[in-house]
């Protein structure tokens, strides 16, 4: 597991949307046939609200096993893989500035079907849909963020309780 780190939070940039562009351009290159989307998702991704400079990528594939036989192709392009990395039917990898060490792009890919690209996009798209509930995000990640400004790995077990219980209004509404 990486080391945890400093936490943080930036004012919503636009920045975020044209980084996620071209990260995608070169994920859909590494990937190829196999891949069928990828979503923006994380706060990089909610317009509005501070958040990790750190763009959530979520591809997702045809096939998980073609995705680690092609491991080699996302790792040429400076991601580090990690495989499953604690989620079972997730592929997690990363990307740091080589100068910095500071982390760009976080990438969780899922095969189609899979209920985690449901929760994600729910998440997603509920706080996109309801301004005050993502500000009361923000003001979640603010609170952690005080009570861990150096423990990345804190803040976001800080976090956890919100979200989850967002997560669950979120595909109630979506599924109902």
């Amino acid at each position: 597991m990486p080391p945890p780190t400093k936490v943080h939070l930036a004012p919503h940039s636009p920045l975020w949307a044209e980084t996620t562009a071209a990260e995608i351009g070169l994920l859909e290159n590494a990937m190829g046939e196999n891949l069928l989307v990828v979503h923006h998702i994380g706060s990089t991704a909610i317009p509005g609200i501070k958040a990790k400079p750190t763009i959530d990528l979520m591809p997702v594939v045809k096939s998980l096993a073609r995705l680690d036989q092609g491991q080699e192709d996302i790792e040429s392009l400076g991601y580090r893989w990690l495989g499953e990395y604690g989620l079972p039917g997730r592929r997690y990898c990363f990307r740091e500035d080589p100068e910095t060490g500071r982390r760009l792009v976080q990438v969780h890919c899922y095969e189609d079907g899979s209920p985690e690209v449901t929760r994600h996009l729910a998440f997603r798209d509920y706080l996109r849909d309801r301004p005050a509930l993502a500000k009361a995000y923000e003001t979640e990640k603010l609170r952690c963020q005080a009570l861990h400004p150096n423990d990345s790995h804190a803040y976001t077990d800080c976090k956890d309780a919100w979200i989850r219980r967002v997560e669950s209004e979120a595909l109630r509404f979506f599924q109902g």
